[in-house]
């Protein structure tokens, strides 16, 4: 009897976890979370479906893996990038965060809601505490402010990848929100318009961070 995961269609078997992950980011990057199952997975990698569970139980545990996989060398390049004071690296860390979200399709819907404890995610958290540790802040300040920033990041990124429509990866119309300010009175929404309709999601983000770092600073 052939085993779970013997090839269909006499391709070779190629299933290991790594080519099993790196298979279901292309499929991610090419059709969305939504379309992302096990089956349509494990037709990629030519295998029946029931071997994947080898490496991945539920589907929840896939998107932990990947979650955990986005996150390669987040740490390590915003250590590059983030020269200076807490703030400055604090604020490396979470655009750093961002970029790597930002470079799969539906990335943070696939990291929220995981609690990946690989090196990857486990490293980026310990960097982003050590930094505030080391610059003086209590225990349970610097853990409580980082789940305020990671937080802050992945929920922005959501509505940011939110805001483009996935057929054509183009911003999505204002003129939807401009008819309905025009069909009520909202005059304050309505004097700050260009920027509620302004589709430049890297100044909305760094505005928010900073306005967290300024708490954190106060806080200090």
């Amino acid at each position: 009897m052939s085993s779970p995961s013997t090839p269909t269609r006499g391709r070779p078997a190629r299933l290991d976890r790594t080519r099993t992950l790196h298979k279901a980011l292309d499929l991610l990057n090419q059709s969305g979370l939504d379309a992302l199952t096990m089956r349509r997975l494990a037709d990629a990698m030519g295998v029946r479906a029931g071997a994947l569970y080898r490496y991945f139980a539920t589907k929840q545990d896939l998107l932990t893996a990947m979650a955990e996989r986005m996150m390669d060398g987040v740490a390590e390049s915003a250590a590059e990038a983030g020269e200076g004071d807490w703030s400055e690296q604090l604020t490396a860390l979470a655009r750093a965060m961002r970029t790597a979200l930002l470079a799969h399709r539906d990335g943070a819907r696939v990291y929220a809601g995981t609690h990946a404890t690989g090196a990857n995610v486990l490293g980026f958290a310990d960097a982003c505490v050590g930094v505030l540790r080391e610059a003086g802040f209590r225990d349970d300040d610097a853990a409580r402010a980082l789940f305020t920033v990671a937080n802050f990041t992945v929920g922005h990124t959501l509505e940011e990848q939110a805001a483009l429509r996935a057929s054509d990866g183009e911003p999505a119309d204002p003129e939807v929100l401009r008819e309905a300010l025009t069909a009520g009175t909202y005059p304050h929404l309505s004097a700050t318009l260009p920027t509620l309709t302004s589709t430049d999601f890297t100044r909305l983000f760094d505005f928010g961070l900073g306005l967290l770092v300024e708490g954190l600073r106060a806080r200090r």
